[in-house]
């Protein structure tokens, strides 16, 4: 059995999502945090995530927290193409 338990494995990977988005505005990083995590995550991480936020305290990155409190109340500083699977190939690349 390993260590790591799922929950913790969500909290990691948020918090790798964070710290991508950590060299932006913080109004920027939490909406592209939440973003990405509603692109790319299922509902049930989500969902998941959202209820171990509490337990997890300073485990789980505080952008994540804001992220997973607030709806964003700016735009993603990721570019659209690039931030939704559903537009895959929508200018998403500047290539050739």
């Amino acid at each position: 059995m390993s260590a790591t338990t799922t929950n913790d494995k969500l909290v990691r990977m948020a918090n790798q999502i964070a710290l991508f988005f950590r060299s932006y505005p913080e109004d920027e990083a939490v909406s592209g945090i939440h973003k990405h995590i509603v692109a790319f995550w299922t509902p049930k991480m989500r969902r998941d995530l959202e209820g171990y936020a509490d337990e997890a305290g300073e485990r789980l990155d505080a952008l994540v927290h804001k992220a997973l409190r607030e709806e964003p109340t700016t735009e993603s500083p990721v570019r659209p193409a690039t931030r939704n699977p559903q537009l895959a190939g929508e200018g998403a690349s500047d290539a050739g």
